[in-house]
């Protein structure tokens, strides 16, 4: 086990509120319509993983996946 968590936001549930990108912009990037999308490929460095445990535990539409390897 390395430890290591990646981020998913779910497209079908995003509804654009933003609050994943004001809570932790490091890790999520906004598309033309507003809805966040994980930047690259959903890995959380050590140092942000408290910010991407925040952002799912805010996500009105609870659109973010988080998957611990």
């Amino acid at each position: 086990m390395s430890g290591t968590i990646k981020i998913h936001v779910d497209q079908d549930k995003c509804q654009g509120h933003a609050r994943c990108k004001a809570l932790a912009p490091k890790l999520f990037e906004l598309d033309e319509f507003g809805n966040a999308h994980e930047i690259g490929d959903g890995t959380v460095p050590a140092d942000l993983i408290e910010q991407a445990w925040l952002a799912k535990a805010n996500c009105p539409e609870v659109a973010i996946e988080i998957v611990e390897d």
